[in-house]
């Protein structure tokens, strides 16, 4: 249920995903219109709380928390989404994911404006390199649908936003790390971009030898399925690199007939599909809708990937799930799916140069064979396991986390 809290006098200073994405949209506007041009959809979102609130017959009373919201992070929504969403009911599922609220305003503890710390692991505007053989590039600073618990919210894409001479010293970063095997097109969302630019930056990327794959993690063949057109699916088909596709859905019911085509089209272009989503209060935080997500993904061709712990980024903590009560709907939903559709239950730690899957610790712990009891290595007690001083894994790093925050291997 959405509640309504009293708007706070703290503010965060924040730069609207409107003057960020300046350049890709304007893009997009010298374009000629098509009534299924999807430059024309991302032109015509929703921009304002009160456009959002008449064009789904909600009351009027909803309409000063929402402009408080709005105030630090701007609403956009399009057309093709908003037409999911039911009319008249403040409890869709949807609209809690797009709809400001005045307790975005509220500057809690424990929330930060970077919950990831990704500052620290940007050595080029434009590039997060956090993982040892794969990078991530800010293709686009603007998204097509602002979704209100989002972690980069805060993030400063006027910064990272690289000119033609700054993707060649990418290019070039890239060209001098052998070890990096996968780039990873992120945002915002890369998918914002024109296909000229895109073709332009996967045909340079398959030009650099030691580079395999090509992840684009994107939300917009989701709120805008035109955006899968022949343009995008020539670039993708033209590249040697294999090609995956993250798309971000939450809820079942953002997986309509349109969703479907587009996904079918892109698969028909060779390309792997994936889905991420975040565990969200009054969303998804329920076996019944994880249940229907995963059924529904793969009636569209698309295997669940990662379900992302909430990350605790300031203003959207009426969003946040705790981790027990994740892990207990996780394994809730092991008698309602098979293993192929379960997704991993995973949490991004700062600092880690992997996800970290969160489980419940065991029940009982199985006994060990007798043989084994007087017999350890060192560092190990056969009774407790590895001592604090033992390695915890590759590169000394601990694969899981269980509830208590104590490292466990998984």
């Amino acid at each position: 249920m959405i509640t309504r809290t009293p708007a706070s006098l703290h503010t965060i200073p924040h730069t609207s995903h409107e003057s960020r994405a300046s350049e890709a949209f304007s893009s997009a506007a010298e374009a000629p219109s098509a009534p299924n041009d999807w430059r024309a959809q991302l032109r015509d979102v929703i921009r304002s709380p009160q456009a959002l609130l008449e064009r789904l017959g909600l009351e009027r009373e909803w309409l000063p928390g929402a402009r408080d919201g709005h105030e630090l992070f701007a609403i956009r929504v399009p057309e093709a989404y908003a037409s999911r969403i039911r009319a008249n009911d403040p409890d869709d599922p949807l609209l809690r994911q797009v709809l400001p609220l005045d307790a975005e305003t509220d500057v809690l503890d424990g929330y930060a404006t970077d919950p990831l710390e990704e500052a620290e692991h940007t050595p080029l505007p434009g590039l997060i390199h956090k993982y040892t053989n794969r990078v991530l590039l800010m293709a686009s600073g603007g998204c097509a649908i602002n979704c209100r618990y989002c972690f980069r919210r805060h993030f400063p894409y006027d910064d990272h936003q690289p000119s033609r001479a700054q993707w060649q010293d990418i290019l070039d970063y890239l060209r001098a790390d052998e070890r990096i095997h996968e780039v990873i097109l992120s945002g915002g969302d890369p998918l914002v971009s024109p296909d000229k630019r895109l073709a332009w930056l996967v045909e340079s990327l398959g030009e650099i030898p030691h580079l395999k794959r090509l992840r684009i993690h994107t939300r917009l063949p989701v709120v805008i399925p035109d955006r899968v057109n022949d343009e995008l699916l020539g670039w993708l088909g033209a590249t040697r690199l294999q090609k995956v596709l993250v798309i971000h859905t939450n809820h079942a019911n953002e997986l309509d007939d349109a969703v479907a085509a587009a996904m079918t089209r892109l698969k028909s272009a060779g390309v792997t599909l994936l889905n991420q989503g975040v565990i969200l209060r009054g969303v998804n935080d329920s076996v019944e809708v994880q249940t229907a997500l995963a059924e529904r993904l793969f009636e569209c061709g698309v295997l669940p990937y990662y379900l992302h712990a909430f990350d605790p980024v300031q203003g959207a903590a009426h969003f946040a799930v705790s981790d027990e009560e994740a892990c207990n709907l996780m394994e809730a939903l092991l008698e309602h799916l098979p293993g192929f559709l379960m997704p991993r239950l995973v949490r991004e730690v700062p600092g880690r140069r992997s996800k970290t899957p969160l489980s419940k610790p065991p029940l009982s712990k199985p006994p060990l064979p007798k043989s084994t009891v007087s017999k350890t290595h060192p560092g190990v007690d056969a009774a407790t396991g590895p001592s604090a001083s033992s390695p915890a894994g590759d590169e000394g790093e601990p694969s899981s986390l269980n509830l208590t925050g104590i490292i466990a291997s998984a």
